[in-house]
């Protein structure tokens, strides 16, 4: 028996866990209680996650389309990679580098995300590159990096929260989609502190809280400069903050100012008594030295205006005097398990590896000379993730797509568009290991390990650069994302070297992030398992990681946070006579993203889609709970059983999106700034 200390394979809290191994396969979860981010705890998907291992639904050799029956057949790698190279060389011969397109996703390690932007970049010569992790926190990314200079989730770590005293969540209902952090919010609550939801369902993090806000999906910015316009009439900026630390608040306060109670109301739903208490709450807490912490989710952020959004509320936080302080101040909640890390080190369009930008001459310079090439050669910055889908097969679009860890045919915006441009390339190819809805399209689709049989860094929502340790062999015929993308690169005669050993891998990265905004330069394997993770920016081996940001400086060229003034837009789909509800998504406890994993897991429930609906919604269209109803959208119908609930607004129906049919009825309209779709609200109707 040999126990192995790894890390969950789901979201960004990135529990630890140990598991224990039995012979060859045999694989038991059991708590790490010494890893300090869940104390051992974990949700129900950790506990079950070993329940993929030894399933028949594992992909375990590579499949190739039959040309003649359409058929997928067994071959072997050599013969698959063969031909992914061969197709390759003609189509770009024919149309171009970019003729391929690459496309990610946040759950890939941070090796494997490094890799792939320079398997795109030097191997593929591409600029088609992006990632799923564009739908997670983008907006928040676009956000703070405005604000602050610099993007990271969290600028602390998420036990911070304790210290607050008052805790504002928006659009996050943790308690569904990270169980273990909800501890947090307890230990504030116990201590006599005080947590605010804002969210358009009461769900079970806001039972958990002490006051509720249930605003119309799409109006967190509205209920944002309403709430400043309140702090600001009312004497509680802390003007001393502002004038130290900040630029541009006039302006803001300026925008704040006609946002008054009532107008906030008539927009939002939320009565002006309530609006006013928060407020009063958040200026009491400033005058007692006290500490307000906001804290937003997918819910505020995947909007056509989710940048301006996040800047609205981290406005707020400048004016309260709070970024910088110890228990106070902005973070974004992500979402993915390498949601922060998958962007940082170059699966993202416009980024190379360390965050640095693609169009910065000097980034291009130095990320070059670490992979062997000329600056000249890499090319420039390529289309967002869904802007990229869209373009698939049309002219100056590519006509063939790489896929490594993401499942678009569930997860994309206007899911059957997207759909239909995946049917009109000339090759699909997907790297998973299972048969996911896209891997099913594919013309080829190659076997590769899941994380128990790999090794690999991950970096969770608060920078922490933690370690995932292999516990046992993948199967017989598997092979690693790393093996693949050199397999493929030593077939195209690539420059560079693609190594297939994770820990070389990382670090490269590290030498290629040195200086960058996220800056690994000084992190080990051997430092990151010592010292349960480390946080970056850790530019050298003597240096101890940054756990706490903007202390006393942000990360701008004056060292000041930059007020940014927004103005409420509002949803780019409004409801109408032919659609007159708002439609929002979210998740379930027991699934996640796509469920292309957790669908598959027996001691996971797998309900279904359904229909979260309110009784009097239902008593208009005469729906009881459990029959089947059918929500329509500009763009498609989903049919699915009504859960007739009080806990959601009267004007608003939920769908959860771990299955086909959510994403069939989403808009994909984008946000101008962080090209983040708008996930969160729409235009529907119901009918039975």
């Amino acid at each position: 028996m040999t126990a192995t200390a790894t890390h969950c394979p789901y979201c960004s809290l990135q529990c630890g866990m140990t598991l224990v191994r039995e012979g060859r396969a045999a694989l038991a979860v059991q708590a790490w209680p010494a890893f300090p981010v869940n104390e051992g705890a974990l949700c129900r998907k950790g506990w079950s996650a070993v329940g993929l291992r030894g399933s028949r639904e594992r992909l375990t050799s590579p499949l190739v389309r039959d040309r003649e029956t359409g058929e997928l057949r067994t071959a072997s790698w050599d013969e698959a990679l063969d031909l992914v190279a061969s197709r390759v060389r003609s189509l770009q011969a024919a149309h171009g580098a970019d003729a391929i397109a690459v496309f990610g996703g946040g759950g890939l390690t941070n090796e494997k995300a490094y890799q792939l932007g320079k398997l795109a970049r030097v191997a593929l010569g591409t600029s088609q590159i992006d990632y799923n992790g564009r739908w997670c926190m983008s907006s928040a990314a676009s956000a703070g990096n405005q604000a602050f200079g610099i993007d990271r989730g969290l600028p602390f770590p998420l036990a911070d929260i304790e210290e607050a005293d008052v805790v504002v969540l928006v659009g996050s209902n943790l308690a569904e989609t990270m169980p273990p952090a909800t501890r947090h919010l307890d230990r504030l609550r116990a201590r006599g502190g005080h947590v605010v939801v804002i969210d358009p369902r009461r769900t079970p993090t806001a039972d958990r809280a002490d006051t509720f806000l249930q605003p119309v999906p799409g109006t967190d910015l509205a209920l944002a400069l309403g709430l400043l316009h309140l702090v600001v009439a009312a004497g509680d900026v802390d003007e001393a903050y502002v004038a130290a630390r900040t630029t541009g608040f006039d302006d803001v306060r300026r925008s704040g100012a006609a946002w008054w109670p009532e107008r906030v109301e008539r927009v939002t739903g939320v009565p002006v008594a309530e609006l006013r208490a928060l407020a009063s709450l958040l200026g009491r807490s400033v005058r007692e030295s006290g500490k307000v912490m906001v804290l937003t989710a997918r819910g505020a952020e995947q909007h056509s205006q989710g940048t301006d959004t996040v800047l609205a509320w981290i406005n707020l936080t400048l004016a309260l005097g709070m970024p910088g302080r110890l228990g106070g101040g902005y973070g974004c909640l992500t979402g993915q398990g390498n949601g922060q890390g998958g962007r940082e080190h170059g699966q993202k369009a416009d980024q190379l590896p360390g965050y640095r930008m693609i169009d910065d001459p000097a980034a291009r310079e130095h990320v070059a000379r670490v992979w062997g090439v000329p600056a000249a050669s890499l090319p420039g910055k390529g289309r967002s993730a869904y802007e990229l889908l869209d373009s698939l097969g049309q002219d100056g679009g590519a006509k063939a797509l790489l896929v490594f860890g993401s499942n678009v045919v569930v997860s994309a915006p206007n899911a059957t568009h997207v759909t239909s441009r995946l049917e009109s390339l000339d090759l699909l190819v997907v790297a998973d290991i299972v048969m996911s809805e896209t891997a099913a399209m594919a013309d080829v689709v190659l076997p590769v390990t899941q994380w128990a049989e790999e090794t690999g860094t991950m970096t969770n929502l608060e920078g922490r650069v933690i370690l995932r340790q292999q516990a046992v062999p993948p199967p017989d015929g598997v092979r690693s994302d790393l093996e693949v993308m050199a397999g493929l690169a030593s077939r195209l005669e690539s420059a560079g070297v693609f190594s297939t050993d994770a820990e070389e891998v990382f670090g490269e990265l590290a030498r290629a992030s040195a200086g960058g905004r996220a800056d690994y330069a000084g992190i080990t394997y051997d430092r990151i398992r010592s010292e349960h993770g480390v946080f970056w920016p850790c530019p050298s081996a003597d240096h101890p990681g940054t756990p706490r940001l903007f202390a006393s400086a942000f990360a701008t060229p004056d060292g000041r946070a930059r007020c940014v003034a927004v103005e409420h837009r509002g949803a780019a789909e409004v409801p109408c006579d032919d659609y007159p509800v708002h439609l929002t998504t979210g998740r379930v406890l027991a699934q996640y993203q796509s469920g292309a994993q957790s669908r598959r897991i027996r001691d996971l429930p797998d309900t279904g889609p359904f229909v979260e609906l309110h009784p009097m919604l239902a008593d208009r269209i005469g729906a009881h709970a459990g029959d089947l109803v059918v929500v329509a959208t500009r763009r498609g119908e989903l049919k699915a059983p009504a859960r007739v609930v009080s806990t959601i607004r009267p004007d608003t129906v939920f769908v959860p999106f771990h299955w086909v049919g959510a994403n069939r009825l989403t808009n994909d309209a984008l946000d101008p700034s962080s090209r983040m779709p708008e996930f969160k609200v729409c235009a529907a109707a119901v009918r039975t």
